[in-house]
């Protein structure tokens, strides 16, 4: 089950939040963390594919702390960019007291937007660090995968033109948290980006870009009243509907080329097991309005967790 009633009228905007650390919880969206840590797990996969993390290019074992610095790098870019996000579209104007989605600590008044601008700073400062000793490890390479990283978190909401106000949102979430991500992983264990990373990529960034294609038909008329003009606000619910399940679809597309390109065996086919899972939401996108959407917002994440696991699974035993 994605969901329970409690968890649904949890997720409406509520007059009073959480304070203390509870707010900072609030702001840095721990329910989107899947979308940061199984790039890195299926690109890790893609390099065991073709290898082992003991016997990496890096050397020494040097791959199992690879892997960790590179989940922790990960995780803070993610956290950074929620906070950013929620600062930048507080600023904007995009998060009012109409707002339909879960609630948001600059929104609420539980911080204030320099806090959270300071929080965006700490969270990216954290990356960093631990992308200089992915840096040691891996070479040079993860220097620029780890700027443009950062910066494309904050310029997706921020800065003099903010990604996702001009329609380029859905580019940017499948190039990073699918391409970028899951190759860039895959190259730091084996030296080279093989294959079925690419692959692995397109199902990846599929299914995260389905989670805030959600979140854009639920906003549609909150966002075209603030000018930030999404795919949905340009062309429409209904093509955002449809855009969701073409998403879905190519990500279980995807792990079937896989094996008839010879890339891998059928293991990658385990990630079809969330088959149902995902045409339940598809239907449930379709019909849905509004604050009823929240669900499939929630069950999305969930749905590339579960899908990453066992792809990453998969890909591994190949």
């Amino acid at each position: 089950m994605l969901t329970s009633p409690d968890e649904s009228a949890a997720m409406r905007v509520p007059e009073r939040g959480p304070s203390g650390l509870g707010a900072w919880v609030l702001a840095a969206r721990p329910a989107t963390l899947s979308a940061a840590l199984v790039p890195v797990a299926v690109g890790t996969a893609c390099g065991l594919a073709v290898g082992d993390l003991a016997a990496s290019h890096i050397g020494g074992g040097g791959g199992w702390w690879a892997a960790g610095l590179a989940l922790w790098s990960a995780a803070w870019i993610q956290i950074g960019t929620n906070f950013a996000n929620d600062v930048f579209d507080f600023e904007q104007g995009a998060d009012t007291s109409e707002r339909l989605g879960p609630p948001r600590a600059a929104q609420l008044g539980l911080l204030s937007p320099r806090a959270i601008r300071i929080g965006m700073v700490i969270s990216f400062g954290l990356a960093t660090l631990g992308g200089i000793g992915l840096t040691f490890l891996a070479g040079w390479p993860i220097v620029a995968i780890g700027t443009l990283s950062i910066a494309s978190g904050i310029a997706y909401t921020g800065g003099p033109y903010p990604l996702g106000y001009h329609g380029l949102g859905d580019v940017f979430v499948i190039v990073f948290f699918g391409f970028v991500a899951v190759c860039g992983a895959a190259w730091v264990f084996a030296g080279a980006i093989p294959p079925v990373a690419w692959l692995a990529s397109l199902s990846v960034g599929a299914l995260a870009t389905a989670i805030l294609v959600v979140n854009n038909v639920r906003d549609e008329r909150s966002d075209r009243a603030a000018g930030k003009r999404t795919l949905v606000v340009r062309f429409g619910s209904r093509w955002g509907r449809a855009e969701y399940g073409a998403l879905l679809a190519l990500a279980y597309v995807s792990p079937a080329l896989m094996w008839a390109l010879n890339m891998t065996g059928p293991a990658p086919l385990l990630c079809w097991l969330t088959a149902p899972w995902a045409g339940w939401l598809v239907r449930r996108v379709a019909s849905d309005n509004g604050r009823a959407l929240n669900p499939s917002l929630v069950g999305t994440a969930r749905l590339l967790l579960g899908f990453g696991v066992l792809l990453a699974v998969g890909i591994a035993l190949g």
